[in-house]
């Protein structure tokens, strides 16, 4: 790579971070710098709404490296500072505070936002979202006995923070607009094992309930109202009804974007010298033959891996099964490949009494995903033969008295 103003990393997450590591480790020695528009340096974002949230692990657990590794390994942190756009025709970045940032090569690692919801009173205090360290703070300052939650979105966050907020003494409902919790992500079979551990430990759930507002008294908001003409009381609310991918600044330099910032297998942008990492991608996956954006810690890391590769002037196509996890409880969830279009879902275990099952789904006989609850096992080896387009015997999959590596053998 040549010039001197070497390669400037927009974000400062989980794949920002991954890019400066992998970087050195691809033999790249020019200048790094990082700008984020937090006071922090790079950290992990799942912990937040759960042992981050329940206070059983510091910063320090959280944070990816500490400040001292950029240091050390050449990165200039430019934290508390946004970009306002990208020059791609000057290779210059101008931040928000009237400063030029010149470049040689660029990653775009924006990650995403949280999702607004635009009802009355949503501005009221006590309202929270969680996408940051300091809203983990707000809403930990409510985290008294016999305080009153109520959580909008019963999707991965909102459940995760239910369930920290169910386990320091809180009166928690969840309200989901859709017809059972989880449903973007998940089969109905795991929505339903959901919302049943969630009733058995407390915790009202409610499907079906639309927000219409928020109303408090004294700029402080004390109940949600809901479009079927209920009210919930409530000391403090949160509200996690999804993100949505930082792709204006990209877009506004010109740079593709549909659905996500459009990238190749080497997470090359439309403009050669501009690399995307990240949340914020859209990129080709050919275990699915389509493209995809995801949200995931796995995809940032490989992501970040891959750019670094590729601005170094080598080729490391990234095309690996998408993986996910959630934990609540003494519950882990974890997901394998996507389960969109399957034909068949196969039950491995007793997801209607127990606390431990795999639900595998086969689109015409090939394991295309898995949902494993307490099944390390069964998720380790179905990635594995995800990524082969295995295509199995349902029967032996469900029966329990075969290992999973038989099945994978067979």
């Amino acid at each position: 790579m040549s010039g001197t103003h070497g390669v400037v990393i927009i974000g400062a997450g989980q794949a920002a971070s991954q890019a400066v590591m992998s970087l050195r480790s691809e033999g790249y020695e020019g200048p790094i710098r990082m700008i984020g528009e937090e006071p922090e340096p790079p950290y992990q974002r799942p912990p937040l709404s759960k042992k981050f949230l329940a206070g059983e692990i510091g910063f320090d657990r959280v944070e990816l490296k500490p400040a001292e590794f950029y240091a050390s390994a050449g990165c200039e942190l430019l934290l508390s500072t946004r970009v306002a756009a990208i020059e791609r025709s000057k290779k210059l970045l101008l931040t928000s505070d009237g400063r030029e940032i010149a470049y040689d090569k660029l990653i775009i690692a924006t990650g995403s936002r949280v999702r607004e919801i635009n009802v009355p009173g949503f501005d009221l205090n006590g309202v929270y979202y969680l996408r940051s360290v300091g809203d983990v703070h707000d809403i930990q300052s409510h985290f008294k006995p016999g305080a009153k939650l109520v959580v909008v979105g019963g999707g991965y966050i909102g459940l995760e923070v239910a369930a920290v907020a169910k386990k320091n003494g809180i009166e928690v409902t969840v309200l989901e607009t859709a017809d059972r919790v989880m449903a973007r992500v998940v089969d109905p079979i795991v929505s339903h094992f959901y919302e049943r551990v969630h009733r058995e430990e407390g915790v009202v759930i409610r499907t079906g309930v639309t927000v219409d507002g928020f109303e408090g008294e004294g700029g402080r908001v004390t109940r949600v109202v809901s479009g079927e003409g209920e009210s919930f009381p409530c000391d403090f609310v949160v509200v996690g009804i999804g993100i949505i991918p930082n792709t204006e600044l990209a877009a506004s330099a010109g740079i593709a974007v549909e659905n996500g910032i459009v990238v190749d297998e080497c997470a090359r942008t439309s403009d050669p010298d501009i690399c995307a990492a990240g949340d914020c991608t859209s990129h080709p996956n050919g275990i699915y033959g389509r493209r995809l954006r995801l949200e995931s810690v796995h995809n940032a890391i490989e992501q970040g891996k891959t750019a670094a590769a590729t601005l170094t002037g080598k080729e490391k196509p990234y095309n690996q099964v998408p993986w996910f996890w959630s934990d609540q409880y003494d519950l882990k969830l974890q997901i394998a490949g996507l389960s969109a279009g399957y034909t068949q879902a196969v039950v491995r275990g007793d997801p209607e009494t127990g606390r431990s099952f795999a639900v595998f789904y086969l689109k015409d006989g090939i394991l295309v995903a898995v949902d494993a609850v307490n099944r390390a096992p069964e998720f380790m080896m179905a990635r594995q033969l995800i990524a082969k387009h295995a295509k199995l015997d349902p029967t032996r999959l469900a029966d329990e008295t075969i290992n999973m590596k038989e099945i994978a053998n067979a």
